[in-house]
């Protein structure tokens, strides 16, 4: 019994050592970490670009073109959601036609072109409304003047819907996912990519920024625009460096199918053991792992069941997708259903993590740095949460996961759930900390000082902000992570638009929630929520519905974590049957 077993496993080693040695099979060059200075610095200056503008273009709408502060918010909102739903329509043309590299590039040329549009608003008084005098009422933008800066934000949107669901996936590719080193490179290739690019933003939010709201905004504007052009420059040199993935065909295609042939067959019964008689075939140039059976989502088994119309190929495959899919499709179909409960957390999570009215309430407090005449710049205050995001990566990467990997025997330390589940959990906190220093903002004498800023220190907001940081160092790594992970390899572009999609639907979902608040406060007893002037509302009171609704993301996190399974983590029983026939046959093909 012994001998059979060692032969068994000896002709299962041959056969892997046959998938992996393939000489026909040209060999991919991984270059990891020497491709990264190229594909970093084109993300790190792409993200000084982006930010440098984004990050204080709540100032420039209400000061520059004198809109209202929820008019500016709204807008902002509006533009934010738009951009990060662009990115399912990027990643969708990168894995289905164009490749990461092709679809990077063009995205790359579309956001320097914006930011330059958005500059030019600075820069010619024609395009942008006459500055507010005192005590005269101001002049809004007119409608060419909108529409030239909404055409520079469409081509922002167009931007970074290619930009950011791709650079995660095409930074990835760089490392070979067969080698443990590879598989550790992707591992803090995250870590690392947040903290440069986190650096990145901190620039952004300072000096950019500074110079933006102290000096000139058509300089402020021109920065950004030049590190984008650097970021085009640094993407195409390296273009011989990187590993091209190219694309299968549309992998969407694929699911669609099997809820299509799962419907027609809805009438069928499944087999007792189902891994053993549907229909089971994988493509052998696939770039999809082979994924063991599961039995969630059970009705979606039936697209596998073969009947007498079913046709097979020679090859083995079938000769119509459309009313016969393999076990492989159902599985990879249930991995992107998997993650969909686990991706509606993020909704809540971004309006609990990136609260937008730190801002305002930054503008109205005192900004003084000690007993100096240097003020520093309301949206600057950002960079404490960015400070404390990238003082803790190198910690948690370099210290924390090293110690985590001897009592858990997990190569992350801890798993990319519980990660994600802290981080969830850190914007309750975040958010109760928030309320408390409102209520301090507007206790410390701000109703009675005539300009209506507070003599209490800006810096009492660093704590919430911090907390922020810190909730984005567990959760919005976390999230990349997981969907890079547990998506199917052909979809890795639409895995990073998922994490896109869910601050999209947070920016829409909290455009909501500010204007259902302003509009049912207005008249109340207690005074408007959301007011233009904070001193005469009640932003705790919102701060403390933000953490009510936090609470219940964390709790629905735990159900849904409970419930998840991880991709490759299949019926155990069906596992091991499956390994039994293929050994069996493995030995009746070698005799």
């Amino acid at each position: 019994m012994e001998k059979t077993e060692k032969e068994s496993m000896k002709i299962m080693e041959d056969k892997t050592a046959v998938t992996i040695i393939n000489e026909d099979e040209p060999q991919i060059n991984y270059r990891g970490v020497k491709a990264m200075p190229f594909i970093i610095g084109n993300e790190t200056f792409e993200k000084l670009g982006a930010i440098g503008t984004l990050s204080n273009l709540q100032v420039y709408l209400t000061t520059v073109f004198n809109m209202s502060r929820l008019s500016a918010t709204t807008l902002l909102n509006v533009f934010n959601g738009t951009t990060n739903l662009a990115t399912l329509i990027g990643a969708y043309l990168s894995d289905t036609y164009f490749g990461r590299y092709k679809t990077l590039g063009f995205a790359s040329i579309a956001s320097l072109f914006g930011l330059l549009l958005v500059n030019l608003t600075a820069v010619f008084k024609s395009l942008h409304p006459p500055h507010c005098a005192p005590d005269t009422r101001c002049i809004g933008p007119d409608a060419g003047q909108m529409t030239f800066l909404l055409f520079g934000f469409g081509l922002m949107i167009v931007g970074a819907g290619g930009i950011r669901p791709c650079n995660f996936a095409f930074g990835a590719d760089q490392f070979n996912p067969n080698t443990e080193s590879g598989k550790r490179g992707v591992d803090s290739f995250f870590n690392w990519y947040y903290f440069t690019v986190t650096f990145a933003e901190i620039v952004s939010v300072t000096i950019v920024v500074y110079v933006q709201s102290n000096v000139s905004w058509s300089i402020g504007l021109a920065i950004p625009t030049i590190f984008m052009f650097l970021s085009c420059f640094l993407y195409f040199v390296g273009s011989k460096m990187y590993v091209k993935v190219m694309p299968e065909g549309s992998p969407m295609s694929s699911i669609v199918q099997v809820m299509v042939v799962a419907f027609k067959k809805r009438k069928l019964k499944l087999p007792k053991e189902p891994w053993l008689h549907l229909f089971n075939y994988s493509p052998p140039k696939s770039l999809n792992s082979k994924l063991p059976y599961t039995d969630q989502f059970s009705f979606l088994d039936k697209a596998a069941i073969l009947t007498p119309e079913d046709q097979i190929k020679p090859d083995g495959s079938t000769s119509n997708p459309w009313n016969l899919c393999s076990i492989q499709q159902i599985e990879e179909a249930k991995c992107v259903i998997r993650v969909i409960p686990i991706s509606l957390t993020a909704i809540l999570y971004h309006i609990g993590a990136q609260q937008q009215y730190v801002v305002f309430q930054a503008l109205q407090s005192n900004r003084y740095l000690g007993n100096t005449n240097f003020q520093i710049p309301a949206a600057s205050y950002v960079i404490f949460a960015m400070l404390s995001l990238t003082l803790w990566l190198p910690i948690y990467d370099r210290i924390i996961v090293p110690i985590l990997r001897k009592f858990t025997k997990k190569g992350t330390g801890i798993s990319v759930l519980q990660r994600i589940g802290i981080g969830l959990f850190i914007t309750i906190i975040e958010s109760l900390v928030g309320a408390f220093v409102e209520e301090r903002r507007r206790s410390s004498l701000a109703l009675s000082n005539a300009s209506g800023v507070s003599t209490m220190s800006a810096m009492w907001l660093v704590p919430q902000l911090a907390l922020g940081g810190l909730a984005e160092a567990f959760n919005a790594i976390g999230q990349i992570e997981f969907y890079y992970k547990q998506f199917p390899e052909n979809m890795r572009s639409i895995a990073g638009a998922f994490f896109f999609c869910g601050s999209a639907a947070s920016n829409y979902v909290y455009s909501f929630l500010i204007s259902t608040v302003h509009r049912k406060t207005e008249g109340a007893l207690g005074g408007n929520w959301l007011p233009e002037d904070l001193n005469k509302g009640r932003l705790d009171y919102f701060y403390y519905l933000v953490a009510a609704l936090c609470g219940f993301n964390f709790c629905y996190f735990l159900v849904c974590a409970h419930w998840y399974r991880y991709k490759g983590t299949g019926d155990h029983h069906a596992m091991e049957e499956i390994e039994i026939l293929e050994v069996k046959k493995l030995e009746e093909h070698s005799a």
